[in-house]
């Protein structure tokens, strides 16, 4: 464990990606401490203000304070993406591992169910979903889920294959171990490694496409602080009040970096070949 923390400590992306990220979770978690306002509370004398030390990132159209918005807005945009990679990798690992470990015309089914959604970019899928199911978080959260798991499941599968055939699986299914328990205690405890890296780069993709719906009016709908939508309403005042987009436009950025670069870590310290190295 110690010498995990080492590596860890010593892979500058992991740290830099570890402490941004560490900082949006903490400004979502504490919200209320972070800035007293009200995120829905209007004050039109105060509208449009550029940033002050009363306003640190401006006002909005409605004199709301943006930063608050954008602290607020963290948590609609975390919980959604934790919850839409969640979903994605109960449904990823579960049939990459039956995938992987029986074979056969199992097997061939879901690898052609996963071609079939690889044939289309994932955030025009999500598009289509939601448009069907109407706007809102849930159903934002199960277009994203039902839409991310692909990867998970191929990554799976291949590691199942070179898993099932090693000395400890074999010895566990002569002693008697019947194929659920070799599933899950066996084979399941060794590809958790290459998911929990895919899952931590997932979840700066769910924000950016959480953000995307939100945008074309398909996600959080107003008055929630969404940052996809405050960037959207944004554009109509870029030319007078440019801090409506950029600010929320950068939390976006900032999150995603950080969830990149903490997945990057992850990667370099997990993987074997790095570790020789």
């Amino acid at each position: 464990m110690k010498r995990t923390l080492r590596r860890l400590w010593r892979s500058k992306s992991a740290v830099i990606g570890g402490v941004i990220v560490l900082a949006v979770v903490l400004s979502a978690v504490l919200a209320p401490l972070v800035t007293p306002d009200d995120p829905e509370a209007m004050e039109m004398t105060d509208r449009l203000e550029g940033p002050s030390w009363r306003h640190p990132m401006g006002t909005d159209q409605f004199g709301r304070d943006l930063f608050t918005r954008v602290v607020y807005g963290a948590r609609i945009s975390l919980s959604v993406a934790l919850v839409a990679v969640a979903l994605s990798v109960v449904i990823g690992v579960g049939l990459g591992l039956l995938s992987g470990y029986y074979g056969g015309t199992l097997d061939l089914l879901v690898q052609r169910v996963v071609d079939i959604f690889l044939a289309f970019p994932v955030l025009l899928l999500a598009i289509a979903l939601v448009a069907a199911l109407g706007s809102s978080p849930r159903n934002v959260v199960l277009a994203l889920g039902l839409v991310g798991w692909t990867n998970y499941a191929r990554v799976v599968r291949v590691d199942v294959l070179a898993l099932k055939g090693r000395e400890f699986v074999q010895s566990a299914r002569v002693v008697g171990a019947s194929d659920l328990r070799l599933i899950l205690r066996h084979i399941l405890p060794n590809v958790v490694s290459p998911v929990l890296v895919l899952a931590t780069l997932g979840i700066g993709y769910a924000i950016v496409a959480e953000a995307g719906l939100s945008f074309l009016g398909l996600g959080v709908q107003p008055p929630a602080p969404s940052w996809g939508w405050t960037v959207a309403f944004g554009t109509r005042f870029l030319r007078d009040a440019p801090h409506l987009s950029i600010f929320p436009g950068l939390a976006i950025m900032v999150s995603v970096v950080g969830f990149n670069l903490l997945g990057d870590g992850l990667r370099d310290l997990l993987d074997p070949r790095s570790r020789q190295r």
